[in-house]
């Protein structure tokens, strides 16, 4: 049978395929639905690749044995949903203090609280934020299809590499869950330990890792190192898909499964003579700002999509810089907008205002 690279399989599969393929060294992990797939695909091929899995005791255990195996100059991914997210931040407060590079991936489920397995997008305030204690940022990519669930692996740790920053691969459970073609890369070479690593290989007994700095002056030096880092990242590391931008008057937003949901608006909307245009935020940190403040001249209205109570429409308010509104259209509980919500929402605004 001939080989191909071209896979049916989930977001879930797919983001653990690409991380092996990325030189990924080490899974450690803990299920919870709807990440659950990406523990069980990592248990079958880490192993068979001569990788480490492990399933640690708990979810704050994975994200500390992260951290051991990064110092250690490994490269390092982990996964969860909400909850177990909340239970790993104040370890990836840990690893972006001491610039500790790994993957993240996060697959979104319904919140707050126990909520339920329904696909949902309210970690953004979570991830996004920080999350955990101090003023960290870490960089969130944010896939919209198994294809680039796949991808954005790949990206993830070489960013993670590039800055010395754990990144995010933020997902709703749509993304996880779907079933798609997945084409995958070519296979990178395992990366060698880094310089700084704590590896006697590299540079034995030299080399120190720490996260607290008692001292009030060495602190703030490290702060003002790492907040030149992450405006280094927001100037150099934007990423966003715009479609049908250039003579938009009507412009919708979203990441994730709201990204195709608003494309199919889009151009349903153009069909009817409405000129509405796209922009998915690919990196929510560093967010796409400079795009959005590009079309801000010619937009009557931007308009936000979510799958939460309203998060990300804060940044795009706040992005914008200047008093155009932004409506959200939001649901919440596991439950999806739909196209024709969209549609519906700027059909009535054109209709009303006579905009065309």
């Amino acid at each position: 049978m001939k080989y191909s690279n071209k896979l049916l399989m989930k977001g879930n599969e797919a983001v653990v395929f690409g991380a092996l393929l990325a030189g990924c060294d080490c899974y450690f992990g803990y299920p919870i639905t709807p990440a659950s797939e990406i523990a069980q695909t990592a248990a079958e091929y880490f192993p068979k690749l001569n990788r480490t899995f492990l399933q640690a005791e708990c979810e704050t255990g994975a994200i500390n044995m992260v951290m051991g195996a990064v110092a250690a100059g490994r490269r390092a991914m982990t996964a969860s949903s909400g909850l177990g997210i909340s239970l790993k931040q104040e370890g990836v407060s840990y690893l972006a203090t001491m610039e500790l590079p790994c993957v993240i991936v996060d697959i979104m489920r319904g919140g707050p609280g126990l909520g339920n397995i329904a696909p949902e997008q309210s970690d953004y305030n979570q991830v996004v934020k920080g999350g955990g204690h101090g003023g960290y940022k870490v960089i969130v990519l944010a896939p919209s299809s198994a294809q680039e669930m796949c991808d954005f692996a790949a990206l993830a740790f070489d960013l993670a590499d590039q800055y010395r920053t754990p990144v995010y691969i933020l997902a709703d459970g749509v993304i996880g869950q779907m079933l798609e073609s997945v084409t995958l890369p070519e296979p990178l070479p395992r990366r060698e330990s880094p310089e700084w690593a704590l590896d006697h290989k590299v540079n034995p007994r030299t080399n120190y890792l720490t996260s607290i700095y008692l001292e009030n002056d060495e602190l703030e030096a490290l702060n003002h190192k790492l907040n030149a880092r992450y405006a280094e990242i927001q100037e150099k590391e934007q990423r966003a898909e715009e479609y049908l931008l250039d003579d938009a008057e009507i412009v919708i937003a979203g990441f994730g499964i709201c990204g195709r949901i608003i494309r199919t608006a889009v151009e349903q909307l153009r069909k009817e003579g409405i000129k509405a245009g796209m922009i998915r935020p690919i990196t929510l940190f560093p967010f796409p700002s400079d795009v959005f403040r590009r079309v801000t001249p010619l937009v009557s209205e931007f308009v936000c999509v979510e799958m939460n109570n309203g998060q990300m429409v804060d940044d795009i308010r706040l992005n914008i810089e200047c008093a155009k509104p932004v409506k959200l259209i939001n649901r919440m509980g596991g439950n999806l907008p739909t196209v024709e919500d969209v549609v519906k929402y700027c059909r009535e605004k054109c209709a009303k205002e006579g905009v065309r």
